[in-house]
């Protein structure tokens, strides 16, 4: 395995990669503050590793860097992201075992961006923000990544729509358990959308394309949790199938004694 940070710097290219050759298996290394690309030799596997503290640019640099990593490895290698594992999840524990050494992975330095030029003010976003998705299977790939530790998700946009978890509690036949479902509180208006309170933001991107964005709280609010609240006008769904009586039906039929006269 070679284990490579992300490295922000404060000019064009304002990025790089650093190996790091001390520690014996993975987990010695990581940061929480860091980003880090881990090659797997074995797997031919580039793997993406988001320090839980790390700032969403050195994020978005290691999707970047991933990719010119993976073009110097000849395409031979495959680009995934790590935390989309729980640290229980047997993927993770395994990548974090895994010994440190060489390999034939060169540190991407300022000299692998020449002839690329200072291109910083025109980026070109291959990301769809607004992606035609399927919401369905956006909230499942959403759910299946673990949420950070010690954070409590309460609000999740998808499509248009806002959703918050719900507790459920279903019956079985010798035991009842409760889980949480997405419970979808209406669809957002157009233009700005502001939230009080002190939420901590995920964005998710599955074949560049944005999934959805979730809204979090970690535990020491989770007194507050209840008072938080959306501060953003919401349109609540319509309800097309209403429960309504047989009388009501036949009274509409009813043809009424007198007719209104004509203008």
């Amino acid at each position: 395995m070679q284990v490579f940070e992300v490295v922000e710097l404060d000019e064009y290219p304002f990025m790089m990669t650093e190996e790091i050759h001390t520690g014996n298996i993975v987990k010695d290394v990581i940061k929480e503050d860091k980003v880090y690309l881990i090659v797997d030799h074995n797997l031919n596997r580039i793997w993406i590793y988001n320090g839980y503290k790390s700032t969403f640019k050195l994020q978005a640099f290691a999707i970047k860097l991933g990719d010119m990593l993976r073009a110097q490895l000849q395409l031979k290698y495959t680009v995934f992201t790590l935390n989309r594992y729980s640290q229980d999840h047997k993927t993770y524990k395994e990548i974090m075992g895994k010994n440190i050494g060489g390999g034939v992975a060169q540190s991407l330095e300022t000299s692998d961006f020449l002839g690329m030029g200072d291109k910083s003010h025109l980026i070109k976003a291959d990301v769809q923000i607004i992606p035609d998705i399927k919401v369905n299977d956006a909230i499942e790939y959403i759910n299946e990544i673990p949420p950070p530790e010690n954070f409590f998700r309460k609000f999740m946009l998808i499509g248009g729509n806002i959703y918050t978890d719900e507790e459920i509690t279903e019956k079985f036949v010798t035991e009842e358990e409760t889980i949480q479902k997405p419970l979808k509180l209406g669809r957002l208006n157009r233009g700005f959308t502001f939230f009080r309170g002190n939420y901590s933001t995920r964005l998710i991107i599955h074949d560049r394309k944005v999934q959805g964005i979730e809204l979090y709280i970690h535990e020491k609010d989770k007194s507050e949790i209840e008072s938080l609240e959306v501060n953003i006008p919401i349109f609540p769904e319509e309800k097309y199938s209403k429960p309504g009586s047989v009388d009501s039906l036949m009274n509409a039929f009813q043809i009424p004694d007198e007719l209104p006269e004509e203008d």
